[in-house]
């Protein structure tokens, strides 16, 4: 199912939002429901919430009936908080 949704979001989704420079991507699927993170300049868009509905929705849920909802991953990363506990640790040198 992670593969298909995937497949979903790079052909039918992300074309969509590379016109306003960004993309989506799947940080998980589970009990039904698909949690999409949007990248690029959608991730801090103010829209963000109503590009999830009425695009994201409508192409993963329409190629997916098992879906049962998608829903938006705003949690920040673990590669970013362990990349900002090294800079506050001195473990990253500024150059």
């Amino acid at each position: 199912m992670e593969d298909k949704i995937r497949d979903i979001l790079r052909e039918q989704v992300d074309p969509v939002l590379s016109q306003h420079f960004g993309g989506a991507s799947l940080s998980k699927y589970e009990n039904g429901i698909a949690y999409v993170r949007l990248t690029g300049a959608c991730a801090q868009c103010p829209s963000a919430q109503e590009t999830l509905e009425s695009v994201v929705k409508d192409f993963v849920m329409g190629g997916c009936p098992e879906v049962e909802d998608v829903v938006l991953d705003t949690s920040v990363s673990e590669d970013l908080l362990d990349m900002a506990r090294k800079i506050l640790n001195g473990e990253v040198k500024d150059d």
